[in-house]
């Protein structure tokens, strides 16, 4: 059995290294851009072609989190080559599986990720936006010196339980031939014939990343605390 283990973990981890972490972060910083641009889009109040664009984006979060990830990810890998666009797309749209694995993981995470961004930009209070445009500060400013730094610290632990959701959902990515930690698993308890041994095995290693992951959240939470002070649980 020592053997069976000592011989997997290098694997486990190589694949783990390769795909599961590399494609957790892309699809994460991917998906953190989309959030940040759908949550301002949400909490506009411009008028005219604004109106339609905060429709688009409130169906995007809608549908993104009313279907589940192993469907879009069907979709974005088996579905899309058979949408065939004349003159665009003649044979189809077709993505390797790690493209396609990180379209989905960054649409999906974007769609959840902009609702915890939203409400953070808005619990931010209002008096804080007119006195930023009281001394003459545009929109863009007010956002980047006063309004998203404050929001940040709200929405870091949310969005940091959301990286580390992210990293173990990327085992759903075996349903598309990505070769990541648990596709490696079913690969070897194939020739060993130990699925129970393997697949708690890697078990562990996605506990070990995700408490990696948990202590440097709890460290960037100590770091941002370090910036403010709180009294009767409001940031000042």
């Amino acid at each position: 059995m020592w053997k069976i283990i000592t011989d997997a973990i290098p694997q486990l981890l190589v694949a783990g290294l390769k795909f599961t972490l590399p494609m957790a972060i892309i699809s994460f910083v991917i998906g953190m851009v989309i959030a940040l641009a759908v949550a301002l889009t949400r909490i506009s109040t411009k008028r005219g072609a604004f109106n339609l664009l905060r429709w688009l984006a409130s169906a995007y979060v809608w549908l993104f989190r009313s279907t589940p990830l192993l469907v879009q990810l069907f979709i974005v890998y088996f579905g899309l080559p058979h949408l065939i666009i004349p003159g665009v797309f003649p044979e189809g749209i077709k993505l390797d599986p790690f493209m396609a694995g990180i379209i989905t993981f960054s649409l999906n995470t974007g769609a959840y990720c902009a609702e915890t961004v939203r409400a953070s930009l808005l619990s931010v209070p209002q008096g804080q936006w007119e006195a930023a445009y009281a001394i003459g500060m545009r929109r863009g400013m007010v956002l980047r010196r006063i309004i998203i730094p404050q929001a940040l610290r709200t929405a870091l632990p949310p969005l940091s339980n959301s990286f580390i959701g992210l990293v173990k959902d990327t085992s759903l990515a075996v349903s598309i031939t990505i070769v990541e930690m648990f596709e490696v698993s079913q690969q070897i308890a194939a020739t060993n014939y130990q699925p129970l041994l393997m697949y708690t095995l890697v078990a562990l290693l996605y506990a070990v990343f995700c408490t990696v992951l948990s202590w440097l959240q709890s460290w960037l939470e100590r770091k941002f605390s370090a910036y403010t002070s709180v009294e009767g649980g409001m940031i000042s």
